[in-house]
């Protein structure tokens, strides 16, 4: 049996439904119902050590991907969420028997605001990730990694940039401020970067925890392998989803400079939306992120079997079905 946290999430619903059709019986663990045809719910957070026995009792494996996901945010939510609740999992895995753990983590772990071409998984920084979440997660990989054993064999995976029909994360938010005019590109959207198709990612991650036993105690991204420029994925994606792509740029330095002050205000007076921009956020699309995949591809004995323009095909027949 396996346990996959996060599993009311896009990515999380994605993996759930996928371990199922490999053949494993899945639990998972989350505030809301996960809708996992085949899945047994347990409702309830991280934060509490009963649910998280009720969820791990049985489990040979666990699949970690519930975090805070946020731009901005209180950073004691984040520490609560992401370090604390991985650490919570990680003592009751071992309690629990489980020998396989993937902790889903994010390539941010390992960016500090320069470019990444052509790299693979880097060791997490927490000291120089960029936000919240990134140190976060940065600290919750480390200290994943760091128990790893003979007994509990542990990959930290990092999808970048996942996407795909459904998504009301990147999809949404990049449709909606397209929508609205407020999604400019950066130093005119060249910056070269990686994402990752919603199949491709499920797959990749379920491969991490069938080759745990061979590959334990190390990261890996996973992406699609074909980097694009920023302005030609985020056109991709509006022009699927039925609005115009942004066609005005903004000066990376400016909108870095910007975002830097739009965090202050926000840390002072949050909004109730994430704020419009922050420097993390510049960073990301002004500068190349995109990584050889040859290692993962070889250690995990995965590839991607969805390309990113039959994701865009798949995601516009999902926009249209939906208007």
């Amino acid at each position: 049996m396996v346990t996959v946290t996060g599993a009311s999430g896009y990515l999380g619903r994605a993996v759930a439904a996928e371990l199922i059709a490999a053949g494993h019986e899945v639990r998972t663990l989350q505030r809301r119902p996960s809708t996992v045809a085949g899945a047994t719910d347990v409702l309830g957070s991280i934060d509490d050590p009963a649910v998280v026995a009720r969820a791990l009792d049985g489990a040979e494996g666990v699949v970690h991907l519930a975090a805070k996901v946020s731009l901005a945010g209180d950073p004691a939510e984040f520490r609560t969420v992401n370090v604390e609740g991985t650490r919570r999992l990680l003592d009751e895995a071992g309690r629990a028997g489980a020998s396989r753990f993937v902790q889903v983590s994010s390539p941010s772990v390992a960016h500090a605001g320069a470019s990444l071409a052509g790299v693979g998984a880097d060791p997490a920084s927490p000291a120089d990730a960029r936000g919240e979440y990134a140190r976060t997660k940065a600290e919750a990989e480390l200290l994943a990694l760091a128990r790893d054993s003979a007994a509990l064999h542990v990959v930290a995976v990092r999808p970048h940039l996942v996407w795909g029909p459904g998504d009301t994360q990147l999809v949404g938010r990049i449709v909606d401020r397209a929508r609205r005019g407020r999604l400019p590109l950066l130093d005119g959207g060249r910056a070269l970067i990686d994402s990752t198709y919603i199949d491709n990612a499920a797959t990749g991650i379920a491969a991490a925890l069938h080759q745990a036993p061979a590959v334990h105690g190390r990261a890996f991204v996973i992406t699609n392998g074909e980097p694009r420029p920023v302005g030609e994925l985020l056109a991709g994606i509006c022009l699927a989803s039925g609005v115009r792509p942004p066609s005005w740029s903004v000066p990376a330095g400016v909108a870095r400079a910007a975002g830097s002050l739009i965090e202050r205000a926000w840390a002072l007076r949050p909004g109730a939306d994430e704020p419009p921009m922050t420097r993390f956020l510049a960073e990301q699309l002004s500068t190349a992120h995109w990584f050889d995949q040859r290692e993962t591809r070889a250690a995990l004995q995965w590839a991607p079997a969805v390309s990113i323009d039959e994701g865009l095909r798949r995601l516009a027949s999902h926009a249209a079905a939906g208007r």
